[in-house]
């Protein structure tokens, strides 16, 4: 009889930890190869996690909604198949045969063949322990001092203190002794704003946020508390980039059975607009600023739960139009089909989020912490606008659009929010109508 420890797969070059969802199997229950055993979640992506073999399901250490760090064993899986070292990616132990007791000797393990498991980095501070850029930025909005942060417990990887630690602490804090020690602001901020059922008149419901509503919800309000938010503003004139495309995409799908839209226009035109301002491209990291290389560029896709999520292009200035939609479709329906990987929504350096497809004309897109520009692209219309020409001015029908930028004005200025924007307004609006692909 083999005994199989099933850990935590490592699903990401910068995933640590995941959350257990649900066990789709209960001890006692037989399991086959690849047959699904537990879901996953990392960050706003869900997972399937296969048997890697087949028997039963002897033992589970971890219940739904646990956060468990990759490499820690959350299960045990008890098989006929004898120990090898060509067994599935699981530590097996190849247990004795039981003897009379006459003749019993002290159990030993024959043979055991591990895994090489990943386990968590955990980088030391100063003080001899390690915490976030969010964490830090919470205890600084709040008020909480450096004793007070060291004797919060951590359940985050090697003990490290996460997000989820911090407001625990806080709100335990509120109901202790110690919460008279608490600053005015902190008490403030984290007070809940409760409503009597007897304030509420008529019919209603309360709806339960799911948990990636709940992820969505603390990262934009981390995201507004962090980066003071500015938006501008410029029209686009798409005519050529419309009628390039109204010409184009029905030979191009029967070519390469694929639709063409606007998205990867956008995207090779911000592409091209970041090399010329790098300094869009950066992150903030305490007084100092991160200047990334690598062009990574997020698209926010609506789920048909209605939630968000962003999946991102990787290195898109070293892709062409062909390139990025094929990217562009793909990440799109997988992302629909809940089936990205997590190293897909990490690693971003800019944001787009067209709001043009839900019929709005323009927006207020809210950054993409740690990034420090989002841009938003509105509904493509035909508006009459008024055309040079060598011969002079006239007014004619012309496919316009609303580009918006929001950006982190601690270290982007108006000027360089402005013309990057009007950068990508130009290429879009320089689009050759004679490209071929």
């Amino acid at each position: 009889m083999a005994k199989i420890e099933l850990v935590m797969p490592k699903m990401g070059e910068s995933i640590i930890e995941a959350t257990i969802l649900k066990w789709l199997k209960k001890e006692g229950d037989v399991v086959q190869l690849d047959e699904t055993i537990l879901e996953i979640a990392t960050d706003k992506v869900d997972s399937e996690i296969p048997s890697p073999v087949q028997g039963v399901v002897s033992q589970i250490l971890f219940k739904e909604n646990e956060v468990v760090a990759v490499g820690k064993v959350i299960a045990y899986i008890e098989t006929d198949q004898k120990a090898a070292g060509d067994q599935q990616p699981a530590t097996i132990v190849q247990e004795e045969p039981k003897v009379s007791p006459s003749t019993a000797q002290p159990p030993a393990i024959e043979k055991t063949v591990e895994t090489p498991v990943i386990s968590s980095t955990v980088i030391h501070s100063v003080e001899g322990r390690f915490y976030s850029p969010l964490v830090k930025n919470i205890a600084k909005q709040e008020n909480i001092s450096q004793s007070q942060l060291d004797q919060i417990q951590g359940t985050g990887a090697g003990g490290r203190v996460t997000k989820r630690d911090v407001i625990q602490w806080m709100e335990g804090a509120k109901t202790s002794p110690v919460a008279e020690s608490l600053s005015p602001k902190t008490m403030q901020t984290q007070t809940p704003v409760s409503v009597a059922s007897s304030s509420v008149s008529g019919q209603f419901e309360i709806i339960e946020m799911d948990r990636m509503r709940k992820m969505i919800s603390e990262h934009m309000v981390m995201s507004k508390q962090t980066s003071p938010h500015v938006t501008s503003f410029v029209e686009v004139d798409m005519t050529h980039a419309v009628l390039w495309r109204e010409k184009i995409k029905d030979p191009f799908q029967k070519k390469y059975q694929q639709k063409i839209t606007f998205t990867p226009i956008f995207i090779e035109a911000v592409a091209k607009a970041i090399k010329d301002f790098p300094m869009i491209n950066v992150s903030v990291n305490g007084q100092t600023i991160i200047r990334k290389f690598d062009i990574n560029i997020g698209m926010a896709a609506a789920l048909p739960s209605g939630n968000l999520i962003v999946p991102v292009i990787k290195n898109a200035d070293r892709l062409n139009l062909l390139g990025l939609t094929f990217a562009v479709n793909d990440l799109a329906d997988r992302a629909r089909q809940n089936k990205l990987k997590p190293d897909e929504i990490q690693d971003g350096t800019f944001t787009l989020t067209n709001v043009g497809s839900f019929g709005n004309v323009m927006g207020t897109p809210i950054i993409n912490q740690p990034q420090v520009a989002i841009m938003a692209t509105g509904t493509i219309q035909k508006k009459p606008a008024v055309i040079e020409t060598p011969t002079g001015d006239v007014i004619g029908i012309r496919h316009m659009m609303f580009l918006s930028l929001s950006y982190d004005h601690r270290v982007v200025d108006g000027s360089l929010g402005g013309k990057f924007l009007r950068r990508v307004g130009d290429y879009l609006e320089a689009f050759d109508l004679s490209l071929e692909i």
